[in-house]
């Protein structure tokens, strides 16, 4: 028999091990092993037996086979990987910077298998005749737990087995008896955990306007000539986008493919499923964070199998292992959710793109606020662009007012509700419509500091002010942290202390006070931290078992409701003036959606921005809905600053417990850098530098940001960085990580 070899990697998430090493296949597992395996190998002096990775199979080695390790199994509760999708991980681990193994586990949605969920059922074994001389059997003994069992089986042939135990109440000694006289026999099947409800509402037949027809007409034909590209769908508020990704899914579906569609919040699992299944009936499923290992475990071997057309999630759902995949879109595109803060940092618009290019697939990118990245590209040629600019109703979108809140406080008004908008939700209250209210703040208090000292309480652990709650708890929205709100300041002792800003809870507070007959719900991540709690909330205010919503950004995304008349935006300045060259683009696009929740249905809607920068650039284009305005004022500051999309930018995160050592090494690795590329014009060297959040749960952290024109010239430089021994030199108490055109700055 030819020998066989896998080259494997070894799930050890360290630099010094992120290579391939070579294994003999035993002639045992020579046709049960294949790319992608979890196999069971020895590694290390000690040969201790390592989990691993199967990423090639060669009947060729280049090393002397005496000295080659044998693997010892395949590990059973591994889950494998499909070729496709190693590949797509080489080319994140390339791209992003990261070990391959850690790439590797990215591309997996689950790690490992997980038991299935059995049902057993209580057959009759034998025929009605027999059965009926049995009873006469069972009666003569008084054996009354078989008689009344197969008395119910005589009529029903079939009975679940919780049934007889509970129901019935037959023990397990009856049970075996039976089944060692031939009796009943027990089967059992496995069944998929449910992760949707399944109820499903009737397909609505609606009729697309000439806009969305023409957009389904050219993808209709662009699937016939098997062309495959990325388009980007530029839709107002409300003009109809998941109509044409339902119709899109049914063409890659009527085609035998399979489609994913990403969202980018939790909270719009519930009524994005909801609305799919009306067209796809229960071959769409789910695949999120909240979910056991269990139930994504089986979504997972659903799609693998074919069971299924369609998945719908956030980030993760990405790597669903689907054979043939067909399509991915991703709605509210522009969403920073997409971008993982985690190694790898990898974008999901950009992996998708790679994911679709080596799977044959197309990808449309949706959004009312796209991205500057996708419209660039757009702009370019390099996407095909889609414009929706009538709402798909036809009606108007809502009418916008500016608040200037300077004149609110000088007119004497020191609430956080405006007249103008005070005025309004008691209006719509009294005409029974809905309102809501956004805030991009949770809490009650943004920060607790001392009037007389100015001392702020911060986090012991992280480079934060602790957020007030309404509980009177002090909390750390970084790594948790709290305590209870002190009476008199630690620093002074003086009682002249408490909070300033403001958050959900007060929003919600100054609401109830205000209207006390309004009911009212609350969503941010403090009432949504249970399962199923956001499609609880959503769901109840749907129902119009509430009159408002107060919420942070997830109740601004995608959401319609058709009886909202009146979104009103408490402090648009909250992310104007963050330390982040994105912060203009993040308030438009915030501002925008909230302002497309008012005015969904027959009743017309209006939106109230309060704001102490009326006349900023951002916040007048998102009350005019002009993404176009915005664009050329925005693309016009990047060009100039070389930020992306007009340039590149490569953060290198430097932390470690020890601070002394973090700047010694940072310092140092600057220094490489610049000695390295010291005549290099195409690259920009920025740092060493302290981030705003210098220290989060103990952990310190350094920054050097890099700019360049030229991607793969950054690129270059994580590699070359890559190279150097940091770690060698810190003892591995340094950990250094790569951020290609964060979504945050540090």
């Amino acid at each position: 028999m030819l020998k066989k070899y896998a080259d494997i990697i070894i799930d050890i998430s360290h630099e010094e091990v992120d290579k391939v090493f070579q294994y003999r296949i035993p002639d045992k597992l020579t046709d049960l092993i294949s790319v992608g395996s979890p196999v069971k190998i020895p590694f290390g002096r000690g040969n201790h037996v390592r989990l691993g990775y199967v990423i090639e199979i060669t009947d060729k080695t280049n090393y002397d086979e005496d000295k080659l390790k044998e693997i010892v199994d395949i590990d059973k509760d591994g889950v494998a990987i499909s070729s496709k999708l190693i590949k797509l991980a080489a080319w994140i681990k390339e791209n992003y910077g990261s070990t391959m193994i850690n790439a590797l586990r990215t591309v997996m949605p689950v790690k490992k298998s997980i038991k299935p969920v059995t049902l057993k059922d209580v057959v009759l074994n034998i025929d009605k005749e027999t059965a009926k001389n049995h009873l006469l059997e069972y009666k003569r003994k008084n054996a009354k737990a078989k008689l009344r069992l197969v008395s119910e089986l005589i009529d029903t042939d079939k009975l679940p087995k919780n049934v007889v135990t509970d129901k019935l109440n037959i023990s397990p000694q009856t049970l075996n008896a039976l089944v060692d006289e031939g009796v009943i026999s027990i089967e059992s099947k496995a069944v998929y955990r449910s992760v949707t409800n399944n109820s499903i509402d009737n397909a609505v037949d609606i009729t697309l306007n000439n806009e969305q027809l023409s957009i389904i007409n050219e993808f209709a034909r662009d699937i016939d000539n098997g062309i495959k590209k990325t388009y980007l769908l530029h839709g107002i508020t409300g003009s109809g986008k998941t109509e044409i990704y339902i119709r899109a899914i049914k063409k890659v579906v009527c085609e035998g493919k399979q489609a994913i569609v990403l969202i980018p919040e939790i909270a719009l699992t519930y009524q994005t499923v909801k609305y799919f299944t009306r067209y796809f009936g229960d071959r769409v499923t789910v695949i999120n964070s909240k979910l056991s290992d269990g139930e994504k475990y089986d979504q997972m071997l659903r799609a693998k199998n074919g069971e299924v057309d369609v998945v719908i999630g956030p980030r993760s759902a990405l790597f669903t292992p689907f054979e043939r995949l067909g399509l991915i879109i991703i709605d509210e595109e522009h969403e920073t959710s997409y971008k993982s803060d985690y190694p790898p940092k990898y974008h999901a618009r950009e992996v998708a793109c790679k994911r679709a290019e080596l799977d044959g697939a197309s990808v449309i990118l949706g959004s009312a606020t796209p991205s500057l990245e996708s419209y660039r590209r757009a702009v370019l040629g390099e996407y095909t662009l889609w414009k929706l600019d009538k709402r798909a109703k036809n009606n108007s979108l809502a009418t916008c007012s500016i608040v200037d809140m300077r004149n609110e406080l000088r007119s004497g008004n020191r609430s956080i509700i405006s007249k103008e908008l005070a005025c309004d939700i008691n209006d719509r209250l009294n005409k029974h419509e809905q309102i809501m209210l956004f805030i991009n703040k949770r809490g009650f208090n943004s920060c607790i500091s001392c009037r007389s000292c100015g001392e702020v309480i911060k986090c012991p652990h992280c480079d934060v002010s602790l957020t007030k709650h309404n509980n009177r708890k002090l909390i750390c929205h970084y790594c948790g942290y709290q305590i209870n709100e002190p009476d008199k300041c630690p620093s002074c002792s003086s009682r002249f202390i408490g909070g300033y800003g403001t958050g959900t809870q007060k929003v919600e507070e100054e609401i109830k006070n205000m209207f006390p007959g309004a009911r009212t719900l609350r969503m941010d991540k403090d009432t949504t931290s249970k399962k199923n709690s956001h499609e609880n909330i959503l769901s109840s205010f749907g129902n119009g078992e509430a009159d408002i919503l107060i919420g942070t950004q997830m109740i601004v995304k995608g959401h319609d409701f058709p009886r909202v008349s009146l979104v009103g935006i408490i402090l648009a300045d909250l992310t104007l003036f963050e330390n982040d060259y994105r912060a203009g683009e993040r308030t438009f696009d915030l501002l925008t959606q909230a302002a497309g929740r008012a005015g969904r249905g027959d009743i017309s809607g209006k939106v109230v921005i309060q704001t102490y920068q009326p006349d900023n650039y951002a916040i007048k284009a998102a009350a005019n809905q002009n993404y176009e305005e915005f664009y050329s004022c925005e693309s016009s500051y990047r060009m100039i600053m070389h930020y992306p999309p007009m340039g590149n930018m490569l953060v290198v995160l430097m932390v470690s417990k020890d601070e002394t050592l973090l700047d010694e090494t940072a310092n140092r690795l600057a220094l490489q850098i610049n000695d390295k590329y010291t005549s290099d014009k195409k690259l920009a060297v920025i740092g060493p530098a302290v981030p705003v959040l210098s220290r989060i749960k103990d952990i310190y952290r350094r920054v050097i940001y890099l700019k360049s024109a030229y991607y793969n010239k950054l690129i270059e430089v994580k590699d070359y960085i890559e190279l150097l021994d940091i770690n060698d030199m810190t003892n591995d108490e340094v950990n250094l990580q790569f951020d290609f055109n964060p979504m945050n700055m540090y």
